[in-house]
């Protein structure tokens, strides 16, 4: 019997991680590890108050401490254009709403605890804090918002007094009469209102930043850990009035993004009018503890959905009313964030009519921004959620409503009422095949067993589709070097997700080589002309397609210039191991004689631009089955199934890291993870001794498969997977918890995230 060997590289492969050995020996280099020759540091003083008029007094004095060098408050840059909301924030009727300044200094009045008031710069970090502490703030407390359904009230107090709201934005999606139409002829409706709780990054790095300034070049440089150091570039020069091309943005090693570092931050800035006006070099490295009340959090809505159905529950239309907490501010992409949700608010469900609203309501709490799926989570938690109490009202099972009611593959390509052009997609399919992995059928045993030892069981579902990859193009430039090796720019950015592994699968595939023959360079904005960087599971399924067509132009190129130096026709050549070969034949020249030797310098430069028309839409089928304690509300994932569909795996090891990762995430928001305000807006869970990340021993081992079917919008059939795990996972986790409360206990619903001690109280109040 013949066997195949397994692929070594190119699509399909799973070569190890090339990034890893540096990254665990030590040898990788994050901002933090850069101190250029006589850098000072800087430390930023924060509002202690949620909302508050401030003076600050003894900034002279201040500024005349041992190694103080600089100081800046809000007057010092009110020149500066503030911190800029890239989405347009729009009214119900459609006109522009206003979107107030976000000063990278506030200038009399602070707005959430960690808005920043002072920046100072000192010799060592030690003499900076100290100046800071020397500072004198008197602080005017003025009445404070937090919860969103308050913020929206009328007589509510106002975060922007000058806006006469704290209504950010509202936006409407859909057909209101024809969805009314179907509720008034509904057999029956069912309803669910959800919390979807704040979250808090926690990535392992910390931001940070350097900032340079060159007088003869009038040219700033910045180091930092971005998701994309172009648009960062592009926020920066708004901010400081200077034309781009007067910034460089160069971002190391990542230890994490999540989206939180996509965004500019007022320390950026800030470091960059430092370093121009002292001459030197300015560091800021942010705490542990500042990370919680600066960088963008996460989630944070509340949604109302219906469902009208007929008498045999089939779905007839949606109703949704989705209400965001923006925070003190509108970060860059926070208005996309709910009116993403929106588009996406009928998952895999053949709806007819939908009518939906998001409004954005501002709070005096720290803004909020997109956090791995940004809207996608959310719209899947609220349908998913919703599915289940629709089952139970029709009398069905969460298998069978979610059958009888799924978009069926011969209506794809199909267009959803939220504005979405599905096209592939066969959700029955990985429903089937998850249940069989859970073994569905043996599920009443293993209750049976949980009963005898005093616990109950659940098992949940959650199917779910999401956008991602959008619509856009990410240029990539491939060179030959005379040493053999290969160097590929391009202007995505690895924050741990394998993107030198994956791109250089492609490039060795293509040119006969092995992938540690070729260099991956990202993160120098002088040195990669473009790029859209890195954000909604976009670089694989943009930018593997711009390396392939860019590795595959060069491989002909090559084949033209080895031509020339063995004297045969291109057409008869071959590229292996590092070589052009003649087919057939032991004449070869190898790549970097090719390199050497090429009269036309050119033609070891070749350039692939994928443009993708339309987002990409994986989908697939989460399973939980949990076990709960009554006595101490404690619960325990028993088993967790995923069945998904990328469309093709580019590397299945990378793919499946990435499912890991974010799985983790979603079980993290469903049952540890809560961001708590007291009454005065001070953050309670402003430490990871208070704010619970999931540890090891929360998860279960997770057993994962794909069902693909490749995408029709992706040149080569690929769906994004990078924020997939935590799309499903949340539902699912939670519908599994509901399964095992409502069937025992009568409880139908619960909010994430759902601890020991929100579970006990819920069977403690049911019992009474």
């Amino acid at each position: 019997m013949d066997t195949i060997a397994p692929l070594k590289f190119g699509m399909g492969a799973a070569p190890r991680r090339k990034e890893d050995k540096a990254l665990l020996t030590g040898a990788g280099k994050f901002v933090d590890d850069f101190s250029p020759e006589g850098v000072l540091r800087s430390f930023v003083l924060r509002s202690s108050m949620a909302h508050a008029r401030f003076r600050l007094g003894n900034v002279d004095a201040a500024r005349a401490m041992p190694g103080v060098r600089l100081i800046l408050t809000g007057a010092d840059v009110a020149d500066l254009d503030g911190i800029p909301c890239k989405i347009p924030a729009k009214r119900h009727d459609g006109r522009d709403a206003p979107v107030p300044k976000h000063a990278a200094l506030a200038l009399d009045v602070a707005r959430h605890v960690g808005d920043p008031i002072a920046f100072v710069v000192a010799d060592d970090p030690e003499s900076a804090r100290s100046a800071a502490e020397a500072i004198e703030v008197d602080y005017e407390p003025l009445p404070v918002v937090l919860d969103i359904r308050a913020a929206a009230e009328d007589g509510a107090p106002l975060v922007h007094p000058d806006l006469g709201t704290n209504v950010a934005f509202e936006f409407r999606l859909g057909h209101h009469a024809s969805t009314d139409r179907a509720f008034e002829t509904a057999a029956k409706v069912s309803r669910i209102e959800i919390l979807n709780n704040r979250l808090v990054a926690n990535y392992m790095e910390p931001r940070g930043g350097v900032a340079e300034y060159d007088p003869k070049t009038d040219r700033y440089t910045l180091t930092l850990p971005t998701q994309g150091g172009h648009g960062i570039r592009e926020s920066l020069a708004k901010v400081l009035h200077v034309d781009q091309r007067k910034i460089r943005v160069i971002t190391p090693n990542v230890g994490g993004g999540f989206g939180t570092k996509s965004f500019l931050y007022p320390e950026y800035p800030l470091l960059a009018v430092a370093a121009k006006r002292l001459g030197r070099p300015v560091k800021w490295t942010c705490e542990r503890s500042e990370h919680f009340v600066i960088d963008t959090h996460g989630r944070d809505s509340i949604g109302h959905a219906e469902m009208a159905m007929d008498a045999n529950g089939r779905f007839l239309a949606m109703r949704v009313d989705l209400t965001a907490n923006m925070g003190a501010y509108l970060s860059q992409y926070a208005p996309i964030i709910p009116i993403g949700s929106l588009t996406m608010a009928t998952g895999v469900y053949d709806v007819p009519h939908l009518y939906a609203r998001t409004r954005g309501v501002y709070t005096n709490t720290v803004p909020v921004d997109a956090y791995r799926g940004a809207g996608r989570p959310e719209a899947a938690y609220l349908v998913e959620r919703l599915v289940e109490v629709c089952a139970r009202d029709a009398g069905l099972s969460p298998i069978d409503i979610r059958k009888r009611n799924f978009i069926a593959p011969e209506k794809m390509p199909y267009h959803t009422q939220g504005g979405r052009n599905y096209d592939t997609g066969e959700f029955a399919g990985h429903l089937d095949r998850a249940l069989q992995l859970a073994d569905h059928g043996g599920f009443r045993n293993r209750e049976a067993e949980s009963a005898r030892a005093g616990k109950i069981r659940g098992f949940g579902i959650a199917t779910y589709i999401e956008a991602c990859a959008f619509p856009g193009n990410e240029p990539a430039t491939v060179t030959l070097n005379t040493d053999g090796t290969v160097t590929l720019l391009i202007g995505t950015q690895t924050n741990g997700q394998g993107h030198d592994t994956a791109y250089s699968q492609f490039i060795a595939e293509r040119l006969g080589l092995d992938y540690e023959q070729v260099r991956t360079i990202q993160g120098d904005t002088d040195a990669v002309p473009q790029g859209d960087g890195t954000g909604g599971s976009r670089s694989i399924p943009i930018g593997a397609v711009s390396v392939d067509r860019a590795a595959a132009t060069l491989a002909e190129q090559l084949k033209s210039l080895a031509a020339e130096q063995l004297e045969a026709a291109a057409t008869d050549l071959e590229l292996v191991e590092g070589r052009v070969r003649i087919v057939g034949t032991d004449r070869s020249v190898t790549l970097a004689e090719v390199a050497r030797n090429a009269r036309d310098k050119k033609m070891l430069t070749a350039v692939g631009d994928f443009h993708q028309p339309e987002p990409t839409y994986p989908n697939g089928t989460h399973i939980a089955e949990v076990e709960i304690d009554p006595e101490t509300g404690a619960t325990t994932i028993a088993g967790y199934w995923i069945v998904d569909d990328f469309g093709v795996a580019v590397n299945p090891m990378l793919l499946e890291g990435q499912v890991h990762g974010g799985v983790a995430q979603g079980i993290g928001q469903a049952l540890t993870e809560q961001t708590v305000f007291d009454s005065e807006g001070q953050l309670l869970t402003a430490s990871l001794l208070d704010y619970a990340l999931p540890h090891a021993d929360d998860l279960p081992f997770f057993h994962f498969e794909m069902r693909n079917i490749p995408a029709k919008s992706n040149a080569l059939g690929i769906k994004g997977a990078g924020e997939a795990g935590s799309i499903g996972s949340s539902p699912a986790v939670m519908n599994a918890i509901v399964d095992a409360l409502f069937r025992n206990y009568g409880i139908a619903g619960i909010d994430m995230p759902a601890t020991p001690q929100r579970v006990w109280s819920a069977i403690a109040a049911a019992r009474r």
